[in-house]
């Protein structure tokens, strides 16, 4: 765990021995259920731990830790085998956390990892972020929406701001692209009540490449006619 140890403190952030055995639990249940089902490409422990655990702890860097503590409403959309909620979940586990997956099979391994690690207030939804924008009861209730290598940012605007509320903010996690992906998506945040706050830059130990949180502040309400159907956001991007 060095590795992870060494890298988290170099975003300001001390991992216990709780949260360390957390992700060896993690970890293994990753890999036994990888041999049944294909929930990530990444399989090898320092792949793990730099890919998937230490690149979702980044996002620590924007996040307000006193915000999460005190129980802030925050969705991950398009979570996958939970990347990069669940991880953000050990480390902060006053968040009330919704975690939004399309595919079933990485629902059910998202239920049981929620079971054996014990966390609580962790919903877990099997659906689009498309349907849920359109949810009354979720439209516009959240106070943080992530994302990481879930869509371009036009179409990851679409996503996201629908769901967070005025005055909240969504957080993209993007490689070396993300200011060329922000400049093709100032329409699309603009239209759907967003403002590009920054993008801060991500050294990862173990990475060679510069990663970036783009965030988004929600100035005003999305307009109605937002989200569009499933399928649209990614087929026709707002220009």
């Amino acid at each position: 765990m060095e590795s992870l140890v060494a890298g988290t403190r170099e975003l300001g952030v001390t991992l216990a021995d709780s949260h360390l055995a957390a992700f060896e639990t993690c970890y293994r249940e990753l890999v036994d259920w990888n041999r049944r089902f294909n929930l990530t490409a990444i399989t090898d422990w320092e792949g793990v731990l730099v890919r998937h655990f230490l690149d979702s702890l980044s996002c620590l860097k924007a996040l307000p830790r006193k915000e999460l503590a005190a129980g802030a409403r925050v969705v991950d959309v398009g979570t996958g085998a939970g990347f990069p909620g669940l991880v953000l979940k050990v480390v902060c586990p006053g968040m009330r956390l919704t975690l939004l997956e399309a595919t079933r099979k990485k629902v059910t391994f998202l239920e049981h990892i929620v079971r054996v690690l014990g966390l609580e207030e962790v919903e877990i939804v099997h659906g689009r972020a498309e349907a849920l924008g359109r949810d009354s009861s979720r439209r516009e209730r959240y106070d943080w929406a992530l994302a990481r290598a879930v869509a371009e940012m036009p179409t990851l605007a679409e996503y996201l701001l629908p769901l967070v509320r005025v005055g909240g903010a969504a957080l993209a996690q993007k490689g070396e692209g993300a200011a060329a992906e922000v400049q093709t998506a100032e329409t699309a945040i603009t239209t759907l009540g967003g403002r590009v706050r920054q993008l801060v830059p991500v050294e990862l130990r173990g990475l060679a490449e510069t990663r970036y949180l783009v965030v988004l502040d929600k100035l005003a309400a999305t307009p109605d006619k937002y989200p569009r159907r499933p399928g649209m956001p990614r087929k026709s991007p707002i220009k």
